[in-house]
C-alpha cells in the first residue's frame, strides 16, 4: 500500500492529465526486491502537453524509481498492436495484470478487447516457426562442433532463449525478454522448463544438447536444407 500511495502521488505531480494509471511488475504482485523499481502505465488523450502519442522513461521520485510508459489511446493501441505482433505484449500484461490507481470503467473498456487478445495466445504462422527451429539448428551445431569454452557458453545462453520462445510459440504462449522468459516457461511447463534449464545451469552440455534437440523435435525436427528466409 505503501508503494501505490507513492504511485498515486508522482502520478499527481508529473502526469495529472492520465485518466487511467496502473502499477505493474513487482510492485503490484507484491513480491518487490531491494532493487526494484516502480513499473507505471498512464493513458490519457490530454496527457501530453505536445503532439507526442508515447513517452517511455525513468523518473526519481521520493527516493524511488519509476519506469514510465505513458500513452495517449492511439499511442497504446499502436504500440500494443506492435507488442502483440512480436509475441511480447509487454504493456498489454501491463494493461490488464496491473493494479488500478486510476480509471474505473474507462480502465476497465480498454481491458476487455486486450484480456480477451491476450487469452487467445499468439497466432504464429507456419513460416515463422520453421525459421525459428532454422536458427536453433544453426546453434546446436555450432554448440556441438565448438571448442572455445567462451564461445559455448554464449552460444549455449542463446539457445536456450531461442529453445523456450519455441517451445512457447509452439504451444500458443506468449514469449517475454530478460527475467520474464524462464517465468512464461514455467508457467507454461515447470517440468519441461526444468529439463532444459537444470543442465545448462549445471554446466553439462550435452545433456543440455540432448534436451534442445528432444524440444526441437516435438516442434518439427531440423530445418537447414531448401529452407528459404
Amino acid at each position: 500500500m505503501e508503494h501505490l500511495d507513492l504511485a498515486r502521488r508522482f502520478v499527481a505531480a508529473h502526469f495529472p492529465a492520465a485518466s487511467i494509471a496502473v502499477v505493474a511488475g513487482s510492485t503490484a504482485r507484491g513480491t518487490r526486491t531491494a532493487t526494484s523499481d516502480i513499473d507505471l502505465l498512464l493513458v490519457g488523450d490530454e496527457i501530453f502537453e505536445d503532439e507526442a502519442q508515447s513517452l517511455a522513461a525513468g523518473f526519481e521520485f521520493e527516493g524511488e524509481f519509476f519506469e514510465v510508459f505513458a500513452y495517449t489511446h492511439t499511442g497504446f493501441r499502436q504500440w500494443a498492436e506492435r507488442s502483440i505482433a512480436q509475441y511480447r505484449p509487454v504493456i498489454v500484461h501491463m494493461l490488464v495484470e496491473g493494479t488500478e490507481l486510476r480509471g474505473g470503467d474507462e480502465l476497465e473498456r480498454l481491458r476487455v478487447p486486450w484480456r480477451e487478445m491476450l487469452a487467445a495466445g499468439p497466432v504464429v504462422g507456419a513460416h515463422e516457426l520453421a525459421l525459428r527451429r532454422y536458427m536453433i539448428t544453426d546453434l546446436l551445431d555450432d554448440l556441438r562442433d565448438g571448442d572455445d569454452p567462451l564461445e559455448r557458453h554464449v552460444i549455449a545462453s542463446l539457445l536456450f532463449e531461442r529453445t523456450a520462445e519455441l517451445m512457447l510459440l509452439s504451444s500458443g504462449r506468449w514469449i517475454g525478454a530478460g527475467k520474464y522468459l524462464p517465468r512464461r516457461l514455467r508457467e507454461f511447463s515447470p517440468d519441461r522448463a526444468d529439463a532444459l534449464a537444470q543442465p545448462l545451469l549445471g554446466g553439462h552440455l550435452d545433456s543440455f544438447i540432448a534436451q534442445v534437440d528432444r524440444e526441437l523435435t516435438a516442434a518439427g525436427g531440423r530445418v537447414q536444407a531448401g529452407f528459404v528466409r
